[in-house]
């Protein structure tokens, strides 16, 4: 009698590949864009649906983790997107105008004029005209902006790392580097609006 056996019809790549039988007996749970596609294969199936298994994950993670930043930030009065403008004032050490600010944080010119009115309002952001063009505005972050910026971006990387924490190191450093190369490629061929 032989050592190794056929594995059973149906059996699992992992259970033919010396994974242990628990983990190969567990089915791996369903996100919801698997239910997706499996609607939509229902609805085309002579459709190739494996974008939406990488963008629709994407974009989904990224609506959570912004309702999830949102909350986080609520106590402070900022929407992540208002954050994001407050931290690239910070990290850049500079004066930006509204133009350099929507080009770092992809956000449309409107949406960012109507962020800044609020971050003035709240007395974070100051605008200062320029002394050569009258209609350029250079942003800088007051005191309180400069303070709440450093006070809340560890919070904020705190539960960052927390909604992280259920994938290993080597996982975070791997998905981190595949989606560096996504957004190298869409930065190269995805026209700006």
């Amino acid at each position: 009698m032989s050592d190794t056996t056929a594995p059973a019809p149906g059996a699992t790549h992992a259970a033919t590949h010396g994974t242990t039988r628990a983990a190969a007996a567990r089915p791996r749970q369903e996100d919801i864009v698997t239910g997706i596609m499996r609607q939509w294969a229902q609805v085309h199936p002579d459709l190739d649906l494996e974008p939406i298994g990488v963008i629709g994950r994407i974009n989904r993670c990224a609506a959570l983790l912004q309702q999830a930043a949102d909350a986080q930030l609520r106590p402070e009065r900022l929407t992540r997107a208002e954050f994001d403008l407050l931290g690239t004032l910070r990290r850049s050490g500079r004066p930006l105008t509204a133009g350099e600010l929507a080009r770092e944080t992809f956000a449309s010119g409107a949406a960012v004029t109507k962020r800044l009115q609020r971050l003035e309002q709240q007395g974070l952001v100051e605008r200062r005209t320029d002394e050569r063009d009258r209609r350029v505005a250079h942003l800088t972050l007051t005191g309180a902006g400069r303070e709440l910026a450093d006070r809340a971006l560890p919070d904020q990387l705190d539960r960052e790392h927390a909604l992280l924490a259920g994938l290993s190191p080597e996982h975070r450093a791997e998905l981190a580097d595949r989606l560096a190369e996504l957004l190298l490629l869409l930065e190269g061929s995805v026209p700006r609006s």
